[in-house]
């Protein structure tokens, strides 16, 4: 039987602005393909089905083009929640839904209740979040740490499983220990402890895990799909896919990564501007999604447009200086006793590591001095006459 692990959809996330979803578009293409190609069984999301608890509605129709798909072209589609999704939204009409072949798990009380397909059993776990989670009592445990009701909900699922064979799998939204994590995660450290071990999911052939976004084995039987979109430029050089999980009839497992189809290529430079506007070693970076970090001393003027002239996809700028120190002299001992355009012009330098501005910048500073005085003494004339005039 074969299965695909998939996490992390984040089905309406932005990139530094951009919006994602026709990349995700894009990702469900491929999916149904895959899908179509490899003969699988069902498609496990392991949560982050959604990047907001309150999707946007082409998000949400996205996904019911997805799933509609998924299950057209053969497989049956398992959802559990994430942190970034909300359970009651997620979990709408999941009762109706499961009887097409679409089954949602988003309820602390579904836990130890398997999805069954032909002998194999998939267990989908929603989000635990601990201090919900021991609120409710559905669990039975005190402690407000994922490890406790993560580790009452394998409790769950290893006694069901143990009348059911040796196929069975486990879905789970948590940060397992030995897991690498990536800038685009949320952190889960509210209501407890974030970290669980990874021998909290043993007794299964195979936990399908989300939450990173770094696809990565965390332990024999233990792994992360990872996103298959690339959300932050800590992502550049992920290999972005889904795992293809073929599970044997006793128990064993083989997992294959899919490629996921790239959007765009992400790229994180870092140099001078003369290195990054004149080297040919960043021409594959001019259809890229662009990093920058420039390392002049002073801060360039017009580097902004100027890098978007070759690197028309650049999200970021950073600066990061190098080079001898500037002077750096207090605010206060600045402006003290200074003409107001002299206490402007020391601000630019400021920004600008110590580059003064130029006369024509000194001009337009002085105008719009001018201009801010005489709106003043206007306001000030006006003041006065409403006052005499209540007089």
């Amino acid at each position: 039987m074969k299965l695909l692990h998939t996490s992390d959809w984040h089905l309406g996330r932005s990139f530094h602005g951009v919006g994602l979803l026709g990349a995700q578009a894009e990702y469900v293409d491929h999916l149904v393909e895959v899908v179509r190609s490899e003969g699988v069984a069902a498609v496990l999301v392991s949560g982050d089905v959604y990047d907001r608890a309150l999707p946007s509605p082409d998000a949400v129709a996205l996904l019911s083009d997805a799933v509609t798909r998924v299950i057209d072209a053969g497989a049956q589609v398992v959802l559990s929640s994430g942190n970034h999704d909300s359970a009651i939204r997620l979990g709408f009409a999941s009762d109706l839904l499961s009887r097409a072949g679409l089954h949602i798990r988003c309820e602390v009380s579904s836990v130890g209740r398997p999805v069954l397909l032909d002998d194999a059993a998939v267990y989908p776990l929603p989000y635990l979040e601990p201090a919900a989670a021991t609120v409710t009592d559905e669990l039975g445990v005190e402690r407000r740490t994922h490890e406790a009701v993560l580790g009452a909900a394998m409790e769950r699922v290893r006694a069901d499983a143990a009348a059911r064979g040796p196929r069975t799998v486990v879905m789970a939204h948590c940060f397992a220990g030995g897991g690498l994590t990536s800038d685009s995660e949320r952190d889960i450290t509210t209501g407890g402890v974030s970290m669980v071990p990874a021998e909290v999911f043993d007794g299964v052939a195979y936990a399908a895990l989300g939450h990173l976004h770094r696809p990565q084995q965390v332990a024999p039987t233990v792994r992360y799909s990872g996103s298959p979109v690339a959300m932050s430029f800590s992502e550049a050089g992920h290999r972005k896919g889904s795992l293809l999980v073929d599970l044997a009839e006793d128990g064993s497992v083989h997992v294959e990564q899919v490629m996921a189809p790239v959007h765009r290529e992400l790229a994180v430079l870092r140099g001078d501007l003369a290195d990054l506007l004149g080297s040919r070693a960043h021409e594959a970076a001019e259809s890229a999604w662009v990093q920058a970090t420039l390392t002049d001393p002073v801060r360039p003027v017009g580097a902004l447009d100027r890098l978007r002239e070759r690197f028309p996809h650049l999200l970021q700028l950073r600066f990061d200086p190098v080079g001898a120190a500037t002077p750096v002299r207090t605010y206060a001992s600045r402006v003290e006793r200074r003409a107001p355009i002299d206490v402007c012009c020391d601000f630019v330098a400021d920004v600008r590591r110590g580059h003064e501005p130029e006369q024509a910048e000194r001009d337009l500073l002085t105008a719009a001095l001018e201009a801010g005085r005489r709106r003043q003494d206007v306001a000030e004339d006006l003041g006065r006459t409403r006052r005499r005039g209540a007089a």
